[in-house]
């Protein structure tokens, strides 16, 4: 990631505009491989372990998004897009508030410049903040599910920590964005704008090569194989991730967002590892 972003700064990102599409259409294809890696009754064990501290992060991030918003007189729509995006799945949570709030560009480009920033300074710290606290596979794959935003970074940070940790945070990672889905119809019910709700299929895709792999029994050097390509295409998204960072991004922001989106990303990742640690 920091590669591609000393990239961007010297030489024009040859996607251009497709840099976006590209890192959406790799990412998802990069999950539903390493689902040919994971077993399911291992990941599901390990994540229904973070279920009540899943729920509760999501309610209480929506929460104070809604008072620190207000505090801050961000208007309501940035301050939703930010709130969601930091308590489900960042950019994910975003693209699917975005038409259902019917947001103006600004506001999205607000809220993605934000989570984007977030989510590049947390894919490095995290797993030095984890060796130094001597955090074991499960916690820290728990930690990094629920406390950083996008599942690109999640699943970089964790594959940088270990085996386990990669298969628990990204597990937990992609339940935990399934809702968006009740999220999405409370806005939409609420609010009343009539937006569409945008749905992450590739989800499914990701459950349907766990389950294969787990109950079908797929050959070792085929799963293996897949789990390592897709590994490699993550890698090649996060160059892309850190290509698509440049200085505008980060000044369109604006430093009401990018201070709602601090003090959301600190409360949701003291809180969720202090309650890891402690509870």
């Amino acid at each position: 990631m920091v590669l591609g972003f000393l990239y961007q700064l010297i030489f024009p990102n040859p996607l251009g505009a497709k840099n976006k599409d590209a890192i959406n259409w790799s990412l998802k294809s990069a999950v539903v491989g390493l689902g040919f890696g994971i077993n399911a009754n291992q990941a599901l064990a390990s994540s229904s372990e973070g279920l009540v501290l899943t729920i509760f992060s999501i309610a209480s991030t929506l929460l104070l998004g809604w008072i620190l918003g207000k505090a801050l007189k961000l208007n309501f729509t940035s301050s939703y897009l930010l709130s969601s995006g930091t308590a489900i799945c960042g950019g994910s949570a975003i693209a699917a508030m975005s038409p259902i709030l019917k947001a103006e560009e600004k506001d999205i480009s607000m809220a993605l410049g934000t989570v984007f920033l977030l989510n590049s300074v947390a894919l490095l710290i995290f797993p030095s903040i984890g060796t130094w606290l001597n955090l074991s596979q499960v916690d820290f794959g728990t930690w990094a599910a629920i406390a950083i935003h996008d599942t690109s970074s999640v699943v970089g940070a964790a594959a940088a920590y270990g085996e386990e940790a990669l298969e628990i945070a990204t597990t937990i990672k992609l339940v935990r964005a399934l809702w968006i889905i009740p999220l999405a119809l409370i806005t939409s019910l609420f609010l009343r704008k009539g937006g569409k709700i945008k749905f992450p299929y590739f989800i499914l895709l990701f459950l349907a090569a766990m389950l294969l792999n787990t109950f079908v029994g797929l050959p070792q050097e085929l799963s293996g194989g897949i789990s390592m390509i897709a590994r490699r295409i993550l890698t090649a998204t996060l160059f892309l991730v850190g290509a698509g960072i440049s200085i505008e991004k980060i000044k369109s922001a604006g430093w009401r967002a990018l201070l709602l989106g601090l003090l959301l990303w600190l409360f949701i990742g003291i809180g969720s590892l202090t309650a890891i640690l402690y509870i």
